[in-house]
């Protein structure tokens, strides 16, 4: 009989802590509350087809098919409640590398350390290495984040909404 730690590592895989919320900062969990409780139209503290149906409703997009709601819900493993949530976001986090690996990567191109790369340059990198950026990809990048008048896009603040998800506030 293997000894009570090992099992409770075994019964959680390789993930490590089964405490989802030691993988985010406060900030960000009281964030992906309010994230939650927007969701949860009707206040049941379980997000269902019904209260997609509506949230998506409310942005505008008034013809979502039925099995796309279903799809969307059978994502989790069962009922969707704050946990299950929090714990969907970590599984789709995980593997992003750290903000300052992704930081050092764009430092690269950034001989300077200005903080910032041209514009055109990053397009090019983009559009042409490795993973391609398709033209509406490009459009939805400059669109969350637009360059400068100078022509100079912010890769910090890119950086920061990978791993954060949000804006950074200055």
């Amino acid at each position: 009989m293997a000894p009570k730690k090992a099992k409770r590592r075994q019964q959680q895989g390789e993930g490590g802590s089964s405490n989802v919320f030691s993988m985010f900062e406060q900030s960000q969990i009281q964030e992906y509350k309010e994230a939650f409780t927007i969701i949860d139209q009707n206040r049941d503290g379980i997000i269902s087809k019904d209260d997609l149906r509506d949230v998506l409703a409310t942005m505008g997009q008034l013809n979502v098919k039925n099995d796309e709601l279903e799809a969307m819900v059978k994502e989790a493993s069962g009922p969707i409640n704050f946990t299950v949530f929090l714990t969907m976001f970590g599984e789709k986090l995980k593997g992003a590398d750290p903000e300052d690996v992704i930081v050092s990567a764009f430092k690269v191109l950034d001989p300077e350390a200005t903080g910032t790369i041209k514009k055109e340059f990053l397009q090019e990198l983009l559009t042409t290495q490795c993973d391609r950026f398709s033209a509406e990809e490009m459009t939805n990048l400059w669109a969350a984040f637009p360059p400068d008048v100078a022509g100079n896009v912010d890769y910090k603040n890119i950086c920061y909404v990978i791993t954060h998800g949000e804006d950074k506030e200055e």
